[in-house]
């Protein structure tokens, strides 16, 4: 009896720590495929999160023909009014590092109390299939930005972003168990759930 084969997605993001993320998170769930070589970054100016994942995911489906998946994701600080959000990849100015955004971050929360720290990353994940289809779910996890960045697993936000749930213990201390937790597992579990839903 022959083993059905998985649903194919091209993966819009570009960047390699994401793309290992969401490959872990989806490993035998569906085949990623990598987006078209050649294609240049899309501009991601629409006001929300779920916005920027279908300016990408449409993109992507347009150059490849098939299906994609894309995701945005955004830091919200609640002392900073929900900064930076949509612009968390860009927090520091265009060309910025992860270290330029998270020294900004702690500048922009210098004398604010431990208490008043609070944080949520929230990723939306969303396949755009050529016939103009669509499936969009979301993933979110509370928790606070700690003073002093914190481990040197993960990327981004993750040396300075302690998860409630993670006993003190920020995304970069974690290891693989950050995917059980993350907004960005929780995301793609949900989107897996869904397509496997989709298919039934």
């Amino acid at each position: 009896m022959s083993v059905p084969a998985l649903p194919r997605l091209v993966c819009a993001s570009a960047n390699p720590d994401k793309v290992a993320e969401i490959a872990a998170v989806l490993e035998g769930i569906v085949e990623l495929v990598p987006r078209p070589a050649g294609l240049g970054d899309v501009v991601e100016d629409a006001p929300d999160l779920e916005g920027n994942a279908r300016l990408k995911a449409r993109a992507v489906c347009d150059a490849a023909g098939a299906a994609a998946v894309a995701d945005d994701t955004g830091l919200e600080v609640d002392a900073l009014g929900g900064a930076p959000g949509v612009h968390s990849a860009r927090y520091a100015g265009d060309d910025a590092s992860y270290d330029d955004n998270v020294v900004k971050l702690l500048s922009e929360l210098a004398g604010v109390a431990p208490a008043e720290r609070t944080a949520r990353f929230r990723t939306v994940a969303m396949v755009v299939w050529p016939d103009g289809r669509e499936l969009a779910v979301e993933g979110v996890v509370e928790g606070v930005i700690i003073d002093t960045p914190s481990g040197d697993g993960g990327f981004g936000y993750d040396p300075v972003f302690a998860p409630t749930e993670a006993g003190g213990r920020t995304f970069a201390e974690m290891g693989a168990e950050k995917h059980e937790i993350s907004h960005r597992g929780r995301a793609f579990r949900a989107l897996a759930a869904a397509l496997a839903a989709a298919v039934d």
